[in-house]
């Protein structure tokens, strides 16, 4: 079994409150969001991140934006921040590579409130919102 927790939400050893999945990609809530639907894009393969392997990178691409659009249409955001840290310093703290997918509505716009905790509702009943 592999120490990796993202590695092993993919191989379904932990669940998770899975929104998409493709052949290359599996989609789901983060455990901890800042803004109401903050999901993580994590490819199916172990790598790094975002910029150990380009191929990776670019095989995940279409799940970020299938994703990205369920949150918008399901949630009625009116924006999306896309972002992936690279190293501890940046703040990664899973080194598997993970794209954050974070919803931005306009009582909450902006950059400077990014990473201020405001998501509402508790994550069951997001996920019903998105796959339901």
């Amino acid at each position: 079994m592999s120490d990796c927790i993202f590695c092993r939400i993919v191989a379904g050893e932990i669940p998770s409150r899975q929104v998409h999945a493709d052949e290359h990609a599996i989609a789901f809530l983060d455990m901890e969001p800042f803004k109401t639907g903050h999901t993580l894009v994590v490819p199916r393969a172990h790598v790094t991140d975002a910029l150990a392997d380009a191929d990776v990178l670019a095989s995940i691409a279409p799940a970020i934006a299938a994703t990205g659009k369920l949150l918008v249409e399901k949630l009625g955001a009116s924006g999306m921040n896309v972002l992936s840290n690279v190293g501890e310093d940046a703040g990664q703290s899973v080194f598997h590579l993970h794209v954050h997918l974070v919803p931005r509505y306009a009582d909450d716009a902006g950059m400077g409130v990014l990473l201020t905790r405001t998501a509402s509702g508790d994550l069951d009943e997001v996920h019903r919102r998105i796959t339901g």
